[in-house]
């Protein structure tokens, strides 16, 4: 499970920035069948080769490991922040509502 999440930021990290998996191959000296691995969460890199990767990514560790671990909080606040300013006033209104009247729930539990 913690591999296919991993492996899907990977993904994202890589279309945001237009790159193929045959050019991160290249950049990262494996085979494109290796990436793909790594994508699908049946293969995880060994740590320098995934600092490699990041560096290749353009994108930090939190972003690639805030689905699983339970101290990036405040990293994916901010992604949803972010995506919640994306949206028409009228939707960030209700989302908002949504999260004050859960966060006020949760006080109460």
């Amino acid at each position: 499970m913690i591999d296919k999440c991993v492996g899907r930021r990977i993904k994202e990290c890589r279309e945001r920035l237009g790159l193929t998996q045959e050019q991160v191959a290249e950049q990262l000296d494996v085979s494109i069948n290796y990436i793909s691995t790594i994508e699908r969460g049946t293969t995880f890199p060994r740590y320098e080769r995934m600092i490699r990767l990041l560096n290749i990514l353009q994108t930090s560790a939190d972003a690639i490991f805030c689905d699983v671990l339970t101290h990036s909080s405040a990293y994916r606040a901010s992604i949803l922040s972010e995506q919640i300013g994306e949206l028409p006033a009228k939707e960030q209104k209700r989302i908002l509502d949504v999260v004050e009247l859960l966060i006020q729930q949760a006080k109460e539990d």
